[in-house]
């Protein structure tokens, strides 16, 4: 492929200023792994970096895309050769180093991962890193003692992207999952998924006491602020939280009480620059643990000039599970 399409994103004053381009080989960044980029996603984060909300975009022009999913058509990596079927998720892609947003792409092969059999390309963009960070939620919960026996697992923001895959996996699992929304007509949809009970967000939004009658055993959040000091405060004796997200803010209005009473854990989980182990073991685990049939159910797909439209409505908790971007 001489030439191909690409979202490309270049710095304006009012924010990112995005067109469709076409590019050929030789302005692709340094890496030593091509790849034909089939399929890519949605992240929230994506949805802040095209809509310019938080400065996520540390180098410009860029092409965004945190995610992308291909065939490699050309590498210099000892894991890597043509023909191979692999996925990136994080890393610099779409932050300082050209991302999924591209029909081509040249990356660094230590990024990637090889696609697992059980998913089609496609599958792997509907899980992408929304997914994958739900799994690492999901085994730090694991790690921490965090089991079905123990009780009840609230998931915030369960309508979204990672809480929808956390209450499909945690289901499956054998947990029972209360999720937490701000979309009351989203009940059906979630219990569908799995969650066995479903609670309004503003439950859990407002300023937090210390201590709360303990509601859960362990809890995955992707709001922080007030919504994660909430389900902190209510958290059993002994419990873990993950914490991977801030859509409600980066502040944390919380006690020790948590941590110092009732024995609490707080696992901080990073997605974008996990080591490769710990990725290979999550993508092991999506491919063993996640119902294909509820993915398709929280998954539409679109063609990638939609991307930039769909931003604001991601930020705004307008759409639904995930969406598939096909280049």
């Amino acid at each position: 492929m001489q030439r191909f399409g690409a979202w490309v994103a270049n710095r304006g004053e009012a924010g990112p200023q995005l067109a469709w381009t076409e590019l050929g080989q030789a302005d692709l960044m340094e890496g030593n792994v091509s790849v034909r980029v089939s399929h890519s996603t949605i992240n929230y984060k994506d949805a802040l970096a095209l809509t310019g909300r938080t400065p996520i975009i540390q180098r410009w022009p860029m092409v965004p895309g945190i995610d992308m999913a291909g065939t490699v058509t050309a590498s210099g990596h000892p894991e890597f050769k043509a023909g191979d079927e692999v996925i990136l998720n994080g890393w610099e892609a779409g932050v300082s180093h050209y991302g999924g947003y591209a029909q081509m792409a040249r990356v660094n092969g230590d990024w990637l991962v090889m696609k697992p059999a059980a998913f089609t390309a496609a599958e792997t963009m509907a899980i992408g890193t929304a997914g994958y960070t739900a799994m690492l939620c999901v085994l730090a919960l694991e790690r921490h003692g965090s089991l079905p026996a123990r009780g009840p697992v609230v998931v915030t923001g369960a309508a979204g992207g990672v809480g929808s895959l956390a209450v499909s996996l945690l289901a499956k699992l054998g947990y029972r999952v209360v999720a937490s929304t701000g979309r009351s007509g989203e009940a059906d949809y979630l219990r569908g998924l799995g969650a066995s009970e479903v609670i309004e967000r503003a439950e859990l939004s407002r300023p937090a006491k210390p201590l709360s009658k303990e509601r859960w055993a362990a809890g995955i959040d992707v709001a922080g602020s007030h919504t994660l000091a909430n389900v902190l405060s209510m958290t059993r004796y002994g419990g873990t939280v993950a914490a991977c997200g801030l859509t409600q803010g980066m502040d944390l209005p919380a006690s020790v009480a948590p941590f110092i009473l009732r024995g609490v854990t707080l696992a901080g989980i990073d997605s974008v620059m996990a080591p490769k182990p710990m990725r290979v073991e999550a993508w092991e685990r999506l491919a063993r643990d996640l119902d294909r049939n509820k993915l398709k159910a929280l998954t539409q797909t679109r063609p990638i000039r939609d991307a930039v439209a769909l931003a604001p409505e991601v930020l705004a908790g307008k759409v639904r599970g995930r969406v598939v971007l096909e280049l």
